[in-house]
C-alpha cells in the first residue's frame, strides 16, 4: 500500500526542512566547552596540556596520508595493468591490507617489521659500508606512520581504481585516436576526471585517519590522545580530560568535513 505524499505545512519552506539542526546543536555543545575551557581553569589547563599533541596529531595524519595516497594509486595503476603479474600483486597486497585490524597492523609494524627491517638492513647493507642499525633507531613515530600508511594505502588504492574506471571509455579512445601515449592520456583524460569522482571519498579516508591516528598512543607516541590519557591517569580528572579530548577530536573532525562539503558544492 503506498504512502501518499505529505506537502510540508504551510509557511514551512524545503530549505527550513533542510537546515542542519544537528550542526546547531553541535555548535551549541561546542561553545559551552569552549566557555568551560575559558572559565574553568581545570579545563584551561587540561586543554593546553593537550594541546600539544595536535601538532603530533596533524604530522601523522598528513605524512601517512600523503604516502598512503601516493602508494594507493601506484596500487590502483597496477591493478588495472595489463599484466597479470602487476594485477595479482596488487590485488594481494591489497586484499591482505584491508583484512587486518588497524591496531594489529600497528603492533606488527613497530615490534615485527622495524626488527625484521634491522636484521636485513645489517645483513646486506652494513657489509656494503653503511653504518648498522638498531631497533631504537627507528622511532615510534616512525613506525606509526609507517603502519597507518600500509594500511591506508589499500584502502586508498581501491577509491582510486574506482574513480579511473569510472571514466568514460570513450574518451579514452578519442585521446587514443589523437595519438595521445598512455601517460598523457592518464594525465590529461583520465587522472582529472577520476579526481573529481574520487575527492569525497578520499576526504573521507582523511577524516578517518584524522581519527586513526589516535591509535598510536598505544607505541606511547605524545599525541592528542597519548597526552589525555597520562594526564587523566595522574590527575584522576578522567571525565573532564576526555571531555577535551573527544571536543578537539569533533572540532578537527567537523570542520574537515564542512570544508569537504563545500568543495564537493563547488566541484558540481
Amino acid at each position: 500500500m503506498s504512502v501518499p505524499h505529505t506537502k510540508p505545512p504551510a509557511g514551512t519552506s524545503q530549505s527550513a526542512e533542510d537546515f542542519p539542526w544537528w550542526l546547531l546543536i553541535v555548535f551549541t555543545i561546542g561553545g559551552y566547552l569552549a566557555y568551560r575551557i575559558v572559565a574553568d581553569d581545570l579545563y584551561a589547563s587540561i586543554f593546553s596540556i593537550i594541546g600539544k599533541g595536535a601538532g603530533v596529531t596533524a604530522f601523522v595524519t598528513i605524512t601517512a596520508f600523503l604516502l598512503a595516497s601516493s602508494i594507493g594509486l601506484l596500487l590502483a595503476i597496477a591493478s588495472l595493468s595489463g599484466s597479470l603479474l602487476l594485477r595479482q600483486t596488487a590485488r594481494f597486497y591489497i586484499e591482505i591490507i584491508r583484512g587486518i585490524p588497524m591496531l594489529v597492523l600497528l603492533f606488527y609494524i613497530a615490534f615485527v617489521g622495524a626488527p625484521l627491517f634491522v636484521t636485513f638492513w645489517n645483513a646486506t647493507l652494513t657489509p656494503l659500508g653503511l653504518e648498522p642499525l638498531k631497533v631504537r633507531d627507528i622511532s615510534l613515530l616512525w613506525r606509526a606512520i609507517i603502519a597507518l600508511t600500509i594500511g591506508y594505502s589499500a584502502f586508498i588504492a581501491e577509491v582510486f581504481r574506482a574513480g579511473i574506471t569510472a571514466v568514460n571509455p570513450g574518451q579514452i579512445e578519442a585521446a587514443k585516436t589523437l595519438g595521445l601515449n598512455r601517460w598523457q592520456r592518464f594525465r590529461y583524460i583520465i587522472f582529472p576526471q577520476a579526481l573529481r569522482t574520487i575527492l569525497p571519498a578520499l576526504g573521507n579516508d582523511f577524516i578517518a585517519l584524522v581519527k586513526d591516528s589516535s591509535l598510536v598512543s598505544v607505541l606511547g607516541v605524545a599525541d592528542i590522545t597519548q597526552l589525555g590519557k597520562v594526564y587523566a591517569a595522574g590527575s584522576f580528572r578522567f571525565f573532564e580530560t576526555y571531555n577535551i579530548v573527544a571536543y578537539v577530536y569533533l572540532l578537527m573532525t567537523i570542520l574537515l568535513s564542512l570544508m569537504l562539503r563545500k568543495l564537493e558544492r563547488r566541484l558540481k
